[in-house]
């Protein structure tokens, strides 16, 4: 199925979610369906995803992203283990636990866990037991939250 570019119906729901105190995280599109992630600072529960997808439905529709082919639309929390994507996502998450995995070993491993003490363009700082690690991202295979399950 042919649909517009993903960074201009991004673009046109972030017009949109802002205003609302929502950030569009992501838009995916999957076959016929689209499926837009968001997230506040609140975090995102399905009242919010109602909410989010019934003041995108007409608009999205004069948009018309499909070129006038049917197509579902989905509005979704990221989940809690969804990797970092933007730089809003890195400074949503500076001074919190987080899990890299690297392409290659680092010192040995493969797989850290520490605190995100700094990020930019190109590197992130972890925190790991008293020492500070830059990694550059082109060597990060996925970064995301610390799950941890008490």
């Amino acid at each position: 199925m042919n649909f517009k570019p993903i960074e201009e119906i991004k673009t046109f729901l972030e017009n949109i979610a802002a205003p609302m105190g929502i950030e569009v995280v992501d838009v995916e599109q999957k076959g016929e369906a689209l499926t837009v992630f968001i997230e506040t600072e609140a975090g995102v529960d399905l009242d919010t995803c109602e909410k989010f997808h019934n003041a995108i439905m007409d608009p999205i529709d004069e948009l018309d992203p499909s070129f006038g082919a049917p197509y579902t639309l989905n509005v979704s929390s990221p989940g809690l283990d969804r990797p970092f994507k933007t730089p809003r996502d890195f400074e949503r998450n500076l001074g919190k636990e987080v899990e890299v995995k690297l392409y290659a070993p680092l010192k040995g491993k493969k797989f850290l866990e520490g605190v995100l003490a700094a990020a930019d363009e190109n590197s992130v700082t972890l925190s790991l037991g008293g020492r500070e690690e830059k990694i550059s991202k082109n060597k990060i295979a996925k970064i995301n939250k610390a799950i941890k399950f008490d």
